[in-house]
């Protein structure tokens, strides 16, 4: 009998260290919340944009995803924890009527060993008492569990509602917007041919003023002298043909249209290093400057044309001799978007 008492005493002992894992299992759950509620704040922070707000809602779904796993598995250790609790309960309460039975088997024993055999029953009952505790706080927390588990799969589908909502509602956007794009591409376009269909009709058919892809070429000997960026007088004569024709097209265009002249200057190879201009591409912006500039004392709006200096580095013949570099030193006019 002395050996049962010990081997019972040292089942008591078991209990403190269970209630501190159970302490530290709730700490754990607390800090999960508290982890749930941040991601609940920043997701409703974030959840106002497009790709950027897609990106978010599918981090903070996985998020979602993973404290929905630990939270199950936290419930599947506190569902065990239950188990070994029913276990033991049942093993004490198995002691008990163990003990109750040599409490009546030892009626006619001596007092001292029925007042130990007593206080030992009594020991018993109130570790039972505290196993029944136990119990029930655990089966009240695995119940908030799993209110907290249906919480977070409501919350998980509500951000997936809002996933497939805003990319129903990117892609009707993107759809819309290929389709204006469309539209103003086809209306530029259509300017553009006007423009071509114009050009040709004012300036004829002459060696020097020709149509390369969607650019009027001139060149530059049209309107400037070797080495030079001051306008001939012939030249000015030929930019107000153009600037006549294009003040009347940008009258025709729609406001809204973005449409915008792009006056490029070009170079031959041959380098250039006087005072005035020590590179190619300060003479090629030059030229494409001063024709912008005679362009909107004709009526140009300044927020529809601009000039671009290419140098020697977008030639149309890549030969060395005359002709190449005739071709190559020009000017082009270009109407595209801005």
């Amino acid at each position: 009998m002395a050996l049962s008492r010990s081997h019972r005493r040292e089942d008591v002992n078991f209990w403190p260290g269970f209630v501190d894992a159970l302490s530290t299992m709730l700490i754990g759950i607390v800090f999960l919340l508290s982890v749930f509620v941040l991601g609940q704040f920043f997701l409703s922070q974030e959840i106002s944009g497009k790709d950027t707000v897609l990106d978010r809602l599918n981090r903070q779904l996985s998020e979602l995803t993973d404290l929905l796993a630990l939270e199950r598995a936290a419930g599947k250790d506190a569902k065990d924890s239950l188990a070994l609790l029913q276990s033991t309960l049942t093993t004490e309460q198995a002691e008990r009527s163990r003990i109750q039975g040599m409490l009546d088997s030892v009626n006619g024993s001596a007092p001292a060993q029925l007042a130990e055999s007593q206080k030992a029953l009594e020991a018993e009952k109130q570790l039972s008492a505290r196993a029944q505790a136990t119990v029930e706080l655990v089966n009240q927390q695995i119940l908030a569990m799993r209110r907290q588990l249906a919480a977070l799969e409501e919350a998980i589908g509500a951000a997936e509602a809002k996933d497939k909502e805003a990319q129903t509602r990117i892609a009707e956007l993107g759809s819309r917007l290929n389709v204006a794009l469309a539209q103003r591409v086809q209306e530029l376009a259509r300017y553009r041919s006007d423009f071509f269909g114009r050009l040709r009709q004012v300036l004829g058919t002459r060696p020097d003023i020709r149509v390369v892809g969607d650019r009027f070429v001139f060149q530059s000997e049209v309107f400037f002298d070797a080495g030079q960026a001051v306008l001939k007088p012939e030249g000015r004569v030929e930019l107000d043909k153009l600037g006549a024709i294009i003040a009347d097209l940008g009258r025709e265009m729609p406001p809204d249209l973005p449409w915008i002249l792009r006056v490029d200057g070009h170079t031959d190879n041959r380098p250039i290093r006087s005072a005035q201009f020590p590179s190619n591409w300060n003479l090629s912006t030059a030229r494409a400057v001063a024709v912008v500039e005679y362009l909107i004392t004709k009526g140009i709006p300044a927020d529809r044309i601009a000039a671009t200096g290419f140098g020697e580095f977008q030639p149309l013949d890549v030969a060395n001799n005359d002709e190449a570099w005739r071709r190559n030193r020009r000017i082009e006019f270009k109407i595209t978007e801005r």
